[in-house]
């Protein structure tokens, strides 16, 4: 392939990667710093850009840093672990500014400047980890003549359905994660249960999730093809080897893909549930629940979201895409009555019992599909919200659903977003109506280029 040869690596680009120029193209490269100066390979050659695999780095840059996983480059995961965090932050920051102004063309009158996440290691409260009988290879060992044992248990390669890397150490996630993992493949070797084969569906063990929280919960759940004598010996030894352990679950999956929200969760030892709090409140949380994976900063968001909010005790608020409830239920002190819309039954179930553990007995939930149920009947029947709190998924809210917004005429809609591209779009969809106030991106997944941002529209006079 044809080679860059001292290209100097300019910034931070969108999905995590840095830009350069050749001639009159920009070329993107993942793995290199601003201020790099590098060898690249080109792989894509088109007529306005390039895309490059970094070959050398004939000058580091002063934000470049040693990467503290061995298993850098090649997980997807933590892909800016060679980039200060200052410089990570800094570049979350930009890419939300850049792309509200670019894409929705929308003018922010205050910016407030990111809010850095404290912990850049093991902030995770919930990994899953995939078995396989035919482990990814290094290069080291696909050259040398040593025979190794594929079985192994880790993460999908990036873009990969059937490739998996075996992990031996994650920084995401706090002990007893590491643990757990290591002592469930080397049981599961030992005692020679076989490992799942994506290809032709053969196999037992296929994922394990490891959920934790700030109380001190641990939950495990083993997910296999069907039940065996190996299977129960490896849930034994989980009860009795990890004493933290104080959710164990199990569930049988003889699907062809890895999803189980449509299957049924046995519990096999301890509570059904883990508990996180947040503040004053606690929360369920279930092996199917969705709870924000990085608690210390989704509490920072909440605290962000409420700020925006500025209830005064008697509006009525609505939670959009309220999930198990936790944003709305996390303002109820502040408002007259919490209405939550969200479409998974089973998180409103969760919502629900959140609001009733916790006291709240002036919020609803409903489950439904959005675009349907969010219109002036159900305004009439549960009252006009003062103030909206919008948290859609990835792909932002459909275009019906902002419409319907727009004739809520609430007063502030705070929108918090994990895309800023789609929110840009959205906010432009509102901007006859509302202006953005104020932003606040918050970080919550250090070492990747995902950001959150919370967005304050008010609504013209």
């Amino acid at each position: 392939m044809p080679e860059l040869i001292d290209v100097k690596i300019e910034a931070v680009a969108a999905e995590g990667k840095c830009i350069a120029h050749h001639q009159d193209k920009v070329v993107f490269s993942e793995y290199t710093a601003p201020g790099d100066v590098v060898d690249l390979s080109i792989i894509k050659n088109k007529s306005r850009y390039m895309e490059a695999k970094l070959l050398r780095i004939k000058k580091p840059s002063e934000y470049r840093k040693e990467p503290f996983c061995k298993h850098f480059g090649v997980c997807g995961g933590c892909k800016w672990q060679h980039l200060d965090y200052k410089q990570q932050a800094l570049a979350k920051q930009n890419q939300v500014t850049e792309q509200l102004q670019r894409i929705g063309q929308i003018q922010v009158e205050e910016v407030f400047p990111i809010l850095e996440a404290p912990e850049t290691q093991y902030y995770r409260n919930k990994l899953e980890f995939s078995f396989t009988h035919k482990r990814w290879l290094s290069i080291e060992e696909t050259q040398g003549t040593e025979r190794f044992d594929r079985r192994g248990l880790g993460f999908y390669l990036p873009g990969q359905f059937d490739k998996i890397l075996d992990i031996q150490e994650c920084f995401l996630q706090a002990e007893p994660s590491n643990t757990i993992r290591n002592l469930i493949r080397q049981k599961a070797v030992e005692w020679d249960i076989p490992f799942y084969q994506r290809v032709d569906h053969q196999g037992i063990l296929r994922n394990v999730i490891i959920r934790n929280s700030s109380t001190g919960e641990l939950m495990v759940i083993l997910i296999v093809k069907e039940l065996s004598d190996g299977v129960f010996a490896l849930l034994e030894e989980l009860k009795s080897q990890i004493k933290e352990l104080s959710s164990l679950h199990y569930v049988i999956n003889p699907k062809l893909n890895d999803t189980i929200h449509d299957l049924e969760v046995h519990l096999y030892h301890g509570k059904a549930y883990i508990k996180e709090r947040m503040e004053d409140l606690f929360f369920r949380i279930g092996p199917k629940s969705f709870f924000q994976t990085n608690s210390k900063q989704a509490l920072a968001l909440y605290q962000v979201v409420r700020e925006f909010a500025g209830l005064k005790g008697g509006e009525i608020l609505y939670d959009l895409y309220s999930g198990t409830g936790t944003i709305g239920l996390f303002l109820a002190k502040e408002a007259a009555k919490v209405v939550g819309v969200e479409y998974i039954e089973m998180a409103v179930a969760d919502a629900k019992t959140n609001a009733v553990e916790n006291g709240i007995a002036h919020a609803e939930f409903f489950a439904g599909d959005m675009k349907s149920m969010l219109n002036e009947d159900f305004f009439k029947q549960h009252g006009y919200p003062d103030v909206v709190i919008t948290d859609p998924p990835r792909a932002g809210m459909d275009e019906a659903v902002v419409q319907n917004l727009l004739l809520s005429k609430a007063k502030r809609i705070v929108y918090v977003s994990c895309n800023p591209a789609t929110q840009a779009r959205d906010l432009a969809l509102m901007a006859s109506q509302y202006k953005v106030r104020k932003i606040r991106p918050v970080d919550m997944f250090p070492h990747t280029s995902h950001v959150e941002n919370v967005a304050l529209l008010e609504r013209y006079a």
